[in-house]
């Protein structure tokens, strides 16, 4: 099949959405014709780099949101101790939603958000989960940016452990590398809050004139040429820190190696000992990362991966206040923080610390992932749901709507 007839099938399955059918495209185009100019002595081979940039190729990602260790450079986060019981509770039947002006039961719902796994939990119990294309309790998905809530739970630990002495350090306390760029004189807390001032913006173009987001991702995470993270030296200052929302993988990338400095443990590490294992999940979990042991960093913004149970396990101890089954695992009142929301003026109103505010129903907050990928969490109807999915790059613009009114309809379900 030609570009051309890739493009055009992408504008007709999602008409409307040139912009991200244009990055689809540039993902698909910028695979090397010949083994090249590919990898450095000793990296990805040829066949391996043509793999991963077929990652959102919306014909396979279903099946490419999985197992990524098998792919890409990945670190292991393995599970320790007694299992935290997940209790079965009186099964529930999902709600059908109005939407689109008609009545969509749950069968449609999970079509037309190309769902792949779905958990429901309530009062602490599971109460529905569905795995779909041929998934099952043992596949290990992708989080994608779900990660940058994992993050920022470690934050809080190191805090706890006075690793970080305050979130109102400057990020050079930690990364001396950083001054006299964007960085300096830029505050965890404002990282956190993806209001770092930063020039950077988070646009993947590829081909021959790549964005800077798109540079680190093919340099980095494609080719393991490079650190992700080191992108944050050639940056400038757009804008004063704390101003303005701007949201930036990179700004997470930066927190990932303020905590490997601060902690003097790779992320991989301190979350096994410090979240993992205290968690009680069933399953080892992994980070991916940009290059070999002893080189390359865990993709601390976008790239961890577990078992659809041991989401929903992060899901309820956020629900708990960091709790589990009465022990502290994040430090008492943390959660609340990165749940504090302030306005983005965007689709999804609010941002706390890397957690989202996706609708308007009071207290709820979410950890979110490219392409579908949701913990959503519920207080006043103690509810956590996970939902992981294979949205194409050409997201279509109902995707979001009909997700939040799913959400809303089993929180408001009894």
């Amino acid at each position: 099949m030609t570009l051309s007839d890739q493009l055009h099938q992408v504008k007709r399955r999602h008409p409307g959405n040139a912009l991200a059918a244009a990055l689809l495209v540039a993902f698909l185009s910028s695979v090397p014709a010949t083994a090249q100019d590919t990898a450095p002595q000793g990296g990805p081979s040829p066949a391996t780099v043509a793999m991963r940039w077929q990652w959102l190729n919306p014909e396979i990602n279903s099946f490419t949101f999985r197992e990524t260790d098998k792919v890409f450079e990945s670190r292991p986060v393995k599970r320790e101790g007694p299992v935290w019981d997940l209790a079965r509770g009186d099964a529930m039947t999902m709600p059908a939603i109005e939407f689109g002006g008609e009545v969509r039961n749950y069968e449609r719902f999970a079509e037309d958000t190309f769902t792949n796994a779905l958990l429901v939990m309530r009062d602490g119990r599971i109460v529905f989960e569905d795995y779909r294309n041929r998934s099952d309790a043992q596949t290990q998905f992708i989080s994608f940016s779900m990660a940058k809530t994992i993050t920022a739970m470690l934050v809080g630990v190191a805090l706890e452990q006075a690793k970080i002495a305050s979130l109102d350090d400057a990020v050079t306390r930690y990364l001396p590398e950083l001054t006299g760029s964007g960085y300096d004189g830029t505050t965890i807390r404002q990282l956190l809050q993806m209001r770092s001032g930063v020039d950077y913006e988070e646009r993947y173009d590829f081909g021959d004139n790549p964005s800077f987001a798109g540079k680190l991702h093919e340099q980095a995470i494609v080719l393991n040429r490079m650190r992700f993270a080191d992108g944050a030296r050639e940056t400038s200052r757009a804008h004063t820190p704390g101003s303005r929302f701007n949201y930036s993988t990179l700004d997470t990338f930066v927190i990932g190696w303020v905590l490997e400095r601060a902690t003097g443990l790779s992320l991989a590490s301190y979350t096994e000992q410090y979240l993992w294992a205290p968690l009680g999940a069933e399953a080892d979990g992994f980070w991916l990362a940009d290059g070999p042991p002893g080189v390359g960093r865990e993709l601390s913004g976008m790239g961890f991966n577990a078992v659809l149970r041991d989401f929903a396990r992060l899901g309820q101890l956020m629900l708990d206040g960091g709790q589990r089954n009465g022990r502290q695992i994040l430090p008492a009142g943390w959660v609340d923080k990165m749940a504090r929301m302030t306005p983005t003026g965007g689709p999804m109103p609010g941002y706390g610390l890397f957690t989202w505010q996706i609708d308007d129903e009071p207290g709820a907050f979410s950890a979110v992932g490219l392409a579908g990928q949701f913990i959503y969490v519920h207080p006043q109807s103690s509810t956590v749901i996970v939902k992981l999915s294979h949205y194409p790059p050409a997201e279509p613009p109902t995707l979001l709507p009909e997700t939040r009114a799913f959400f809303k309809a089993v929180a408001h379900t009894r």
